[in-house]
């Protein structure tokens, strides 16, 4: 398991290698929830996905990516808000 830096503001797109995969991610907070765009090497894995906590945000095995990754609650079982990022909320990538 690898964890994913994250700041709390509630707009942020960074870099990050995820086994050996180019990956560019987008965490932007709505009314309505955290969402998350995913692309590795190129390829988009994700466009506007709801994050939750303890569900992998790769839904289909057929995108593509290598691996998982799922948000983490670490004080109780809600899903991901922008103002807990990289404390409370933390992002987690797991290898396949």
């Amino acid at each position: 398991m690898q964890i994913v830096p994250l700041t709390p503001v509630a707009s942020q797109t960074f870099t990050v290698q995820l086994n050996a995969q180019n990956c560019v991610i987008n965490l932007y907070q709505k009314s309505t929830g955290l969402f998350i765009d995913l692309t590795a090497d190129g390829n988009v894995i994700v466009d506007t996905m709801l994050c939750l906590n303890a569900v992998g945000i790769v839904r289909e095995l057929y995108l593509g990516f290598d691996g998982q990754l799922v948000f983490i609650d670490t004080q109780g079982n809600n899903d991901p808000d922008y103002t807990g990022l990289g404390s409370r909320y933390i992002l987690t990538y797991w290898t396949a």
